[in-house]
Formats: C-alpha cells, sequence, structure tokens
C-alpha cells in the first residue's frame, strides 16, 4: 500500500482505552501536515468521548517518532517558502496543549527513537513508558532550528534548565536508561514487553475512578495552560526566525549530505 493511500494516524478504542498509532513508518513516523493535523484531531474527539478514559500514544514500526519529516521541510527551506513551516508548527502545538488538557490521562508508550518534536510530543504525556531499545533527543540545533512542540516548557520542568539547556545545546540523543536516571520516563521495558506493560498499566487506569483521576490530571497539568501556551506561542516566533535563517539552509543540507555543518551565526 503506497503512503498515500495508508492512514498516517491509526485509532482503536477497546475497554475504555483509546489507542493512537502515528503511522508513517517508512520515514520513522516522522511529522508532516497530514500527521501533525490527524493527530490534533484524534485527540480533539476523544476529549469529548465519555467513554474514553486512558488515551495510549505510540509509533508504527522501529520508532516512535523522528519529529519533523526534514524531506518536507528542507524542500520547503530550499525554495524559500519559509512558511511552509508554520502550518505542522500550529498543528503541534494544538495536540501537544490537548495531550496537557484533554480529561483523560495519556501514556506515551516509546517503542523507539523519539527526536526533536517527536520526543516534545512524549514529554507532553502525562506518563510515558520506554522501550529499551528507545532513544531521546533534542537534535534541533544539529539543523539550525529551535525546540519546538513545547519543548522549552516541558524538558526544564522535568529535568531541570541546566540538563535541558546541555540536551538543546548539543542535540545529543539520550538511551532509555539514561533517560529513566533523569526521569524523563516513568519505567523502561524490552521492547517485546512493552505492548502488554502498556495495556496493563492503561487497564489499571481505566477500571479507576474517572472523576477523582480526571481531578488529578486537571490539578498536575491542565491548569497549567495559560504558562504552556505563551511558551508554544514563544517557540513557533523563535523557530520562524530560525528557519529563515541561513545556518538552518546549511544544517539542513549538511543532514542530507552526512556531513558537519559549518554554521555562521546568521
Amino acid at each position: 500500500m503506497s503512503e498515500t493511500a495508508a492512514p498516517v494516524l491509526l485509532q482503536t478504542v477497546q475497554g475504555g482505552v483509546a489507542l493512537l498509532v502515528m503511522n508513517r513508518p517508512e520515514r520513522m513516523n516522522a511529522l508532516n501536515n497530514d500527521l501533525a493535523t490527524a493527530l490534533l484531531g484524534a485527540l480533539q474527539k476523544i476529549s469529548e468521548d465519555e467513554s474514553v478514559r486512558v488515551v495510549v500514544l505510540t509509533g508504527a514500526g522501529r520508532a516512535f517518532c523522528a519529529g519533523g519529516d526534514l524531506g518536507v521541510i528542507g524542500k520547503g527551506r530550499e525554495a524559500n517558502n519559509i512558511k511552509e513551516l508554520e502550518p505542522i508548527l500550529r498543528a503541534g502545538m494544538g495536540a501537544v496543549l490537548k495531550i496537557r488538557t484533554m480529561p483523560q490521562p495519556v501514556i506515551a508508550a516509546v517503542n523507539g527513537p523519539a527526536a526533536g518534536a517527536g520526543m516534545n510530543i512524549a514529554l507532553a504525556a502525562d506518563i510515558r513508558i520506554s522501550a529499551e531499545e528507545a532513544a531521546f533527543g533534542q537534535n534541533f540545533a544539529k539543523v539550525g532550528l529551535f525546540p519546538d512542540y513545547g519543548g522549552t516548557y516541558f524538558l526544564p520542568e522535568l529535568v531541570g534548565p541546566s540538563k535541558a539547556a546541555e540536551m538543546f545545546y548539543t542535540g545529543d540523543m539520550i538511551d532509555a536508561k539514561t533517560a529513566l536516571q533523569l526521569g524523563l520516563v516513568n519505567r523502561v521495558v524490552p521492547a517485546a514487553q512493552l505492548e502488554a506493560e502498556v495495556k496493563t498499566f492503561a487497564t489499571k487506569i481505566a477500571i479507576g475512578p474517572p472523576m477523582a483521576i480526571r481531578a488529578v490530571k486537571k490539578v498536575l497539568f491542565a491548569n497549567q495552560k495559560e504558562a504552556l501556551e505563551r511558551s508554544l506561542e514563544a517557540e513557533v516566533v523563535h523557530q520562524m526566525k530560525c528557519f529563515a535563517s541561513e545556518d538552518c539552509l546549511e544544517g539542513i543540507r549538511a543532514f542530507f549530505e552526512k556531513r558537519t555543518p559549518k554554521f555562521q551565526g546568521r
């Protein structure tokens, strides 16, 4: 089946648990406008469905989400179509904001690499369960871009500003064990056990008292909506400036040419 024929997001509901699967496995579930928009739309509908008590978000194939699709983003930058990126950013803003503010708890089942915006989608979730093979990275700096999808809000909240700065400045990946030590994930399990582990955990929450659980989520996460909105808006402003830079063009070219970029600061 061709990429255009396959739905970019798969959705099932069973036993009060909604499962959302980002489904661009041949692109490591990299975010294009279709996937970001589909994710936002699905989360919006689920948030209004009283029968859904828990949401699980994961990726098809070997990755959770590789972040923004550099093939799509790079074409826009090469053509100097600076506005190409904004719809993906806006849809992503809406998706992570919905994850944080929707009544239902959201579990990210991180089955493989979660990079850039993909990592930040995972960080938006209430809880993260990771496969041992997963890896995490804020690799925006590698291509001259600014952290988006809530990264500047979520990451320092979890690991503190100094460690967040290290991850943002270098763009280096960390393994699942390190992510657990930093408190980025709640638990790490062998890949073969991830699906069963997440299903058991989600079911435990789904059979719990929904009024109490939703109230706890509101206090922990949803009450921070205004601060998160400010961060998301600031990210778009900075990201669009960085996207228009020569450094971004150089970074994306270097990525595809498999060489070290030469950033000039302009």
